[in-house]
């Protein structure tokens, strides 16, 4: 295993061609947990390669007792519930990270519902044990939808399968919407509704039947090219089996991208990138997109413009602090992140600071690598530590950098 990579940038090309990225882990994901409780479940086409999904194609079908979801925290709550939800006895583990990372709320919610669960060591995070579920005892449920809308998708996608249905009433709003709207189409599409009214989700019993589904390319992967794209100088990127009407929330890539003059058309064979006169925003609001700021943090800093984020108070919890990383990163080259009252502003660098080697720590998060990558555009080379990292959603990340010039070693 590397521990570390040097990349540089020498293409002039105005066109990068093509890249094929893989299918959206968000999809798959969500996919695979439908499928299983389909009652004759069927293929699901262009699954993520990522390590997150083959551990969760793995895991949900898997008859050990310890489930080691390692640093994967959609697997975990994911699986959490469906274990939880179909009765299935289960000790719930992960790495050392992810022993930090909290599932009270969900937890809390599935004993509301009925569900035996044991904390194995500190209250309110894993690892813990899923003891058996008898009898649902309420078919509603009040859940705060501020820390993570990945504890509602978990719940809604089981919820057809309970003998009462379930109504979640979602307190302080959701975060991350868009993935939550993402797992009720999903839902819809292999045949199971769920009703929405104001803040109240509600599903009846119901019965999913499989029906043909193909994974749409990954839009957070997505971010990578299109800041590869804004920093290069290149005039055309083709990024292939991209749908205009997605159902990704970091679709809204396109429209956070138009500011910092790159232009998406769609067309058959996907999304094509061309350039435009560039109208730099001073805030972005990442709310519905929090795994999009890194990137947009790199944008900034790398185009010496000063930008101020809102929306990103769930990115202490993630594979780690994000916010203490990218401010720790962007010192490194002379740029800051600087956190006041819930909002967080991009210092840009000041001097020849393009003309130095910057080496990035990537805090065993894949969003880190893949964010800081491009900057090899704009300075004589940029070194990575731990690159395997990637593997958590992009795997061929790397060598599809070689495809369009990029020098690593």
């Amino acid at each position: 295993m590397k521990k570390e990579i040097h990349i540089s940038y020498q293409n002039k090309s105005k066109d990068l061609g093509a890249i094929q990225i893989p299918g959206s882990k968000s999809e798959s994901n969500r996919a695979l947990l439908i499928n299983a409780l389909c009652s004759n479940p069927g293929k699901i086409d262009n699954l993520s390669s990522a390590r997150d999904t083959e551990l969760m194609a793995a895991l949900i079908d898997s008859n050990n007792y310890e489930i080691n979801v390692m640093d994967a925290g959609t697997v975990m709550r994911f699986l959490t519930t469906y274990f939880a939800l179909t009765n299935q006895n289960k000790l719930m583990t992960g790495t050392a990270r992810m022993q930090e990372r909290p599932i009270k709320l969900l937890v809390d919610a599935l004993r509301t519902i009925g569900v035996a669960i044991e904390y194995q060591q500190k209250e309110g995070y894993p690892p813990h044990k899923i003891g058996g579920f008898e009898k649902q005892l309420t078919n509603s449920i009040s859940i705060d939808g501020s820390i993570s809308s990945q504890y509602l998708s978990a719940l809604l996608m089981l919820a057809p399968t309970l003998q009462k249905g379930l109504t979640l009433e979602v307190e302080n709003g959701a975060t991350s919407k868009p993935y939550l709207l993402m797992t009720i189409e999903l839902m819809k599409h292999f045949g199971v509704t769920a009703e929405i009214e104001r803040s109240n989700y509600r599903v009846k019993p119901s019965i999913y039947t499989f029906k043909a589904f193909s994974v749409e390319p990954d839009w957070s992967s997505a971010s990578y090219w299109y800041s590869i794209f804004s920093l290069s100088g290149a005039e055309r990127l083709e990024l292939t089996g991209y749908r205009e009407n997605s159902l990704q929330g970091d679709r809204a890539l396109v429209e956070l991208m138009e500011p910092f003059g790159v232009k998406t058309t769609f067309n058959s064979k996907g999304a094509l990138l061309t350039k435009q006169t560039p109208q730099l925003p001073t805030a972005i609001d990442f709310i519905n997109n929090p795994d999009l700021a890194q990137t947009f943090a790199v944008i900034c800093a790398a185009l010496e413009h000063p930008c101020m984020f809102t929306g990103l108070h769930t990115l202490k919890i993630k594979e780690t602090d994000r916010v203490l990383a990218i401010q720790q990163e962007l010192h490194k080259f002379g740029a800051d992140f600087i956190e006041e009252d819930e909002q967080w502003t991009v210092v840009p660098p000041k001097g020849n600071w393009k003309e130095t080697e910057v080496f990035i720590n990537t805090y065993h998060d894949h969003r880190m690598a893949m964010a800081f990558a491009p900057l090899a555009c704009i300075m004589p080379s940029v070194t990575i530590e731990s690159p395997e990292v990637v593997n958590k959603s992009y795997p061929s990340f790397w060598s599809d950098l070689e495809k369009v010039g990029f020098a690593i070693n």
